[in-house]
């Protein structure tokens, strides 16, 4: 038996924020922006709508779609880094709950942009190892709560979603999720980090202070090692599954800035029409990223089942992942 893509949903927030709502708040433009990110507007979740608020709403669509009751659902995966609570309870845990799901293993992963394709590793080998018969994964992200937007260099990249997928079973190898990679290197942990908040630097006035509640990046040196790592990690994905870029119908990396996707799309030599880009309409979603695009094409009637995906993605911790995923959801 092996594990089954078997359908995508999203949830954004009404909200939207545009470049030129930034250039009221901070020191910017719209051009600068696009020219450095492609990013063009992101959405931005009310101050009374959480991170398992937008996860029930997607992962509710994703249920709809997989033709899996919800009493089926034996495990709740819950990629995010912004939780609804420090420690507990898990997102994954409060999501249920609004589902109405009963008696399924639920819990939270931190892997920041990477989350999806972690949540995807795990769920695979749940059901195939024969624990788990369906999934139910989700990549939900409220960043607009630790964007600081004093500061010009994170605030313009990041905005709020949520994404969901139901993992089933398939017994067609050529049906399933084929391979997943997924990998971290915590020595460069400091290119994306929220200092603040943890028992390293607790809640304090002086944390407050410090901004040390808010995502900090080093921008340059994330852009120069994603485009090395996922560069890498594709070719050996599709080196030891004997593929090309020419066998992929949909290359789905994650929605951080166009000229990252770009740059590794010229490197894999990926032609346009192939490459899946939503960083204009919604920013970069961390965990949300990449279920939010796959998503965004299906609704579009751009993707179709049987359609080959490859997921490609990088993250803070550092962590990375690919994953080869037959798009599995029936019409």
């Amino acid at each position: 038996m092996y594990a089954s893509f078997k359908s995508i949903g999203a949830y954004v927030p009404s909200k939207s924020l545009t470049n030129k709502d930034l250039e009221k708040i901070v020191d910017t433009s719209d051009e600068w922006i696009k020219q450095r990110t492609g990013i063009e507007n992101r959405y931005i979740a009310a101050s009374d709508e959480f991170t398992s608020d937008m996860g029930y709403r997607a992962a509710e669509l994703a249920i709809a779609r997989s033709g899996v009751e919800r009493d089926e659902i034996d495990a709740i995966i819950c990629a995010t880094i912004t939780p609804d609570y420090f420690c507990m309870p898990s997102t994954a845990c409060v999501i249920a709950d609004k589902l109405g799901i009963k008696n399924a293993t639920a819990f939270d992963i931190s892997a920041a942009c990477s989350g999806f394709v972690y949540a995807l590793n795990i769920a695979k080998a749940f059901i195939e190892s024969g624990l788990k018969q369906n999934i139910l994964i989700i990549g939900a992200e409220k960043l607009s709560a630790i964007v600081d937007y004093t500061d010009r260099t994170t605030c313009i990249l990041f905005g709020d979603g949520a994404g969901a997928a139901v993992i089933g079973t398939t017994e067609e190898k050529e049906a399933s999720v084929i391979d997943i990679h997924t990998s971290s290197d915590g020595a460069f942990q400091d290119f994306l980090i929220t200092p603040g908040g943890g028992v390293k630097h607790p809640c304090s006035q002086d944390v407050i202070d410090q901004h040390l509640n808010y995502l900090k990046m080093k921008g340059n040196e994330t852009f120069k090692l994603a485009v090395n790592t996922l560069t890498k990690d594709v070719t050996r994905i599709l080196a030891k599954n004997n593929l090309t870029s020419e066998d992929i119908d949909y290359f789905i990396p994650h929605q951080a800035n166009f000229r990252i996707i770009d740059a590794v799309g010229r490197k894999l030599k990926f032609s346009p029409e192939k490459i899946v880009l939503t960083v204009a309409k919604y920013g970069n979603t961390s965990a949300a990223s990449i279920p939010m695009a796959i998503n965004d094409w299906y609704e579009s009637g751009k993707l179709k089942r049987g359609d080959l995906m490859l997921l490609d993605t990088f993250g803070g911790g550092l962590t990375w992942g690919s994953a080869l995923v037959c798009f599995n959801q029936k019409d």
